[in-house]
């Protein structure tokens, strides 16, 4: 919702793209490069130790942000209160990791409740993105963001005040082990990330640009809406059956039908069109993100899962931040409809990149698992 709410206010406010995306950019940036380090201050002292300070870290600089906005402050305070904002404890990570501690030793019930994961985070982008350009469009450019500052601060609250299920922490001790970012396979997925977040990224900044073209930038939320729909629908699917075949090669199937699914929107001039892709479209992304979770938690120690599930989530956000960036610059160039090939383009990327590792995932996943029986 962050994403959607950010752009929309900016580009509401200032009426560029370009700097819209650039502010969205800086904020996932900052979110990237703390995720990692955030969670292995997770892992060393807990999810409520870490999370709440954090909470009101980032409540307060939406504050500012918001500010900002409405008193048309100088640009360059954007840039500054919004990657503030967005140092924060990854909710979505935190949850993951909990699973992977409930349900050690059953990676039937395991599958199935990383699939239950994205679900319910698809629901969040089938809701919050349109929440969000409604209230931008209908209220105020500043009150979707508000709405989404307001719901991450009440649920981080929640989240934490849930103790029984809370992860042990790992002492700085059993730390010595290899450092997760210098684990080649967990950055080779971190890449994956990377290219998965320019297919997300790019979708939302043109898909607004493109329903503002049409004469319906109202609608851009309901649109982006239908993908996430199309990706919750596809979890559902690719969690009610029993993982088949390696993680490896579940991945690279995801990529490959990423690309494939995403090629059409090339050819859409309408939204009709843009809305039944885009719906198509997401029944590749789920598996895709869910495997790559899995990849995270399978191929470090327990005492680094949170740590594991930062890096490739930062990998994702670093790709979200370019394909935002990237794409709206391409838009304020060369039109809306353009802007799509940045997405397409990435999900060739991941294609490439899946296959090159293939062996690599494989060959490590699969000791991993020796391992840990």
């Amino acid at each position: 919702m962050f994403g959607v709410a950010v752009v929309a206010m900016v580009a509401g406010r200032r009426d560029s793209y370009s700097l819209a995306g650039g502010v969205s950019a800086a904020g996932l940036i900052m979110l990237a490069i703390t995720a990692a380090g955030v969670g292995r201050l997770v892992d060393r002292f807990g999810q409520r130790r870490v999370t709440l300070p954090l909470a009101l870290w980032g409540v307060t600089w939406d504050a500012v942000l918001v500010i900002a906005s409405m008193s048309g402050a100088p640009a360059w305070t954007l840039f500054v209160a919004y990657p503030m904002a967005a140092i924060v404890a990854a909710p979505d990570a935190m949850s993951r990791a909990r699973w992977a501690y409930l349900l050690q030793g059953q990676p039937d019930r395991l599958h199935t409740a990383m699939s239950l994961e994205q679900v319910l985070d698809e629901f969040s982008f089938v809701v919050g993105p349109a929440v969000a350009v409604l209230l931008a469009t209908t209220v105020t450019p500043e009150a979707g963001f508000i709405a989404a500052s307001v719901l991450y601060a009440v649920g981080s609250l929640l989240f934490v005040s849930a103790r029984s299920t809370e992860p042990p922490v790992h002492p700085a001790d059993e730390g010595g082990v290899q450092s997760v970012v210098r684990n080649a396979p967990i950055l080779v997925v971190a890449l994956i990330m990377v290219l998965t977040g320019g297919i997300l990224g790019a979708n939302d900044v043109v898909t607004l640009a493109f329903s503002a073209e049409q004469g319906h930038k109202n609608l851009a939320g309901l649109i982006l809406a239908v993908f996430a729909l199309g990706s919750g629908a596809a979890a559902i699917v690719y969690g009610a059956k029993a993982m088949k075949g390696s993680l490896s090669r579940a991945l690279l199937i995801g990529t490959i039908a990423m690309c494939v699914l995403e090629a059409p929107i090339l050819l859409v001039d309408n939204l009709v069109a843009l809305t039944v892709v885009l719906l198509i479209a997401g029944g590749a992304t789920a598996p895709t993100l869910i495997t790559s979770m899995k990849l995270a938690q399978t191929l470090v120690r327990p005492g680094q899962v949170n740590e594991s599930m930062g890096v490739v989530f930062t990998g994702l956000l670093i790709g979200v931040a370019a394909g935002s960036a990237l794409s709206g610059a391409v838009v304020e160039h060369w039109g809306a409809h353009a802007g799509y090939f940045v997405p397409v383009g990435s999900g060739l990327g991941a294609i490439l990149l899946a296959a090159l590792a293939f062996r690599l995932l494989r060959r490590t996943s699969a000791a991993a698992v020796q391992l840990s029986v």
